[in-house]
């Protein structure tokens, strides 16, 4: 399993720097539609009406995408105070335990989000012209990560492979 993991983990830095840097690109293309919005109501007085959907569709496209890093890093939220007061063996239970459960969400997100994207498919977005269902590709995507990099922190913990979330951070640099 340690070879295994040795083999994809820098397959999954990449996908981890890719989604890095397309919510970096989706940031900044997200401020330059916003200050065309701002630009064209307040100077030109005719604000275009495809910006504030477009703005949306990508704003769910970087938290997703940052949420799914931020899960391979180890660094999302939690509470780690009653964790660091338990014995070892059950810190690492403890862990695998959330990491399971980090991992069927993302996994149910997957699966939800695509039935609602089947479902949803056949409305149109009225500004944008895009099938309804585009609205949750973001969420399907994100979520399959999310499912992925849990599951890959949740081997390394199983099999004793404590990956620093600084060299982790240091490799999608």
């Amino acid at each position: 399993m340690r070879n295994f993991m040795l083999t994809i983990r820098p397959v999954l830095g990449v996908l981890s720097r890719l989604s890095l840097y397309i919510a970096g690109l989706g940031i900044v293309a997200m401020t330059l539609i916003v200050g065309w919005q701002v630009f064209g109501r307040y100077v030109l007085n005719d604000s275009p009406s495809w910006s504030e959907p477009l703005s949306l569709y990508l704003m769910s496209w970087f938290i997703m995408l940052g949420a799914a890093v931020g899960v391979r890093e180890s660094v999302h939220l939690g509470l780690d105070i009653v964790r660091y007061a338990m014995p070892p063996a059950i810190q690492k239970a403890m862990d695998l335990i959330s990491l399971g459960l980090i991992v069927l969400f993302g996994i149910g997100m997957t699966y939800y989000s695509a039935l609602l994207a089947i479902g949803t498919w056949s409305a149109t977005i009225p500004v944008l012209g895009w099938p309804g269902g585009t609205d949750f590709f973001p969420m399907i995507v994100g979520g399959a990560m999310i499912a992925l990099f849990s599951l890959e922190r949740f081997v390394d913990v199983a099999i004793g492979e404590e990956i620093p979330a600084g060299i982790v951070v240091q490799e999608a640099v």
